[in-house]
């Protein structure tokens, strides 16, 4: 089986049911990306659509349905990953009423507020991590990131739990919190977490990039000049989606 990726179609290994990053009708920030990648290589886009879970990448990538994963973690061992096109953090979203504008998980506040969090299988979120090693355990709530796929956009129902008075506040990745606050019926703020390098070696700031298939370097090598040339337009997509954007240097906040 060749390890290069076939000549005059970017193909894309993608989510469908995953705003604000991708769904089948190309709505997502990543879906606008792909467009802005293969335009800038002269291809067309073809999509695979799976369900991003622990088997994600067997089925799509190593099984040579699609050739490129959008946003991945910069230091992704399992696939070959390009310079990263952007960085962001964890992130507090509450009610804008509710003047809380908490930034710190140090903050004495969070052990009184009803403070939800996402669940990712058995792996625990880092704000989750830092929680518990603050104590702070029976006043969280989980929401499945996965959730019910025959709702739209599962990683939403954290969100809404915010709108509808549920939790007082979420903790949440970045993309996830900054879109759907911005697309919320009622007004939320987003504030990125600080004061994070106290849990060390827990991280709260991660580089994203995308992936190839091991050893496919030259495809690899063609995605790295697309995201130099097409840096000051792939921002201003991840802006619009409402995606808090941190330097792409530094992990943690002081």
């Amino acid at each position: 089986m060749p390890l290069t990726a076939q000549a005059g179609t970017l193909r894309v290994c993608s989510e469908p049911n995953n705003l604000p990053f991708s769904n089948k009708a190309g709505q997502g920030f990543e879906n606008r990306i792909a467009d802005l990648v293969a335009r800038d290589l002269g291809d067309r886009v073809e999509y695979t659509w799976a369900l991003q879970n622990d088997r994600f990448i067997a089925h799509t990538l190593d099984a040579h349905k699609c050739d490129v994963m959008m946003g991945v973690s910069a230091e992704d061992g399992d696939v070959l990953t390009t310079q990263p096109y952007y960085a962001s953090t964890y992130v507090f979203v509450s009610r804008r009423k509710d003047r809380l504008a908490v930034t710190s998980l140090a903050d004495p506040r969070l052990r009184t507020l009803r403070i939800g969090v996402h669940l990712i299988g058995d792996d625990p979120t880092p704000p989750t991590m830092a929680l518990g090693q603050e104590g702070i355990v029976d006043n969280v709530h989980g929401y499945m990131i996965y959730g019910d796929f025959a709702k739209a956009n599962p990683p939403a129902r954290l969100i809404e739990a915010v709108e509808k008075k549920d939790v007082d506040i979420a903790a949440v990745w970045g993309p996830l919190g900054g879109y759907f606050a911005k697309n919320a019926p009622v007004p939320l703020q987003v504030t990125p977490m600080t004061g994070t390098r106290r849990f060390a070696p827990l991280r709260f700031r991660f580089a994203i990039a995308m992936g190839v298939r091991k050893g496919d370097g030259v495809l690899r090598d063609r995605l790295n000049a697309v995201i130099a040339r097409e840096q000051p337009a792939i921002r201003n997509i991840l802006r619009a989606y409402g995606v808090p954007l941190v330097a792409l240097k530094g992990d943690t906040d002081g």
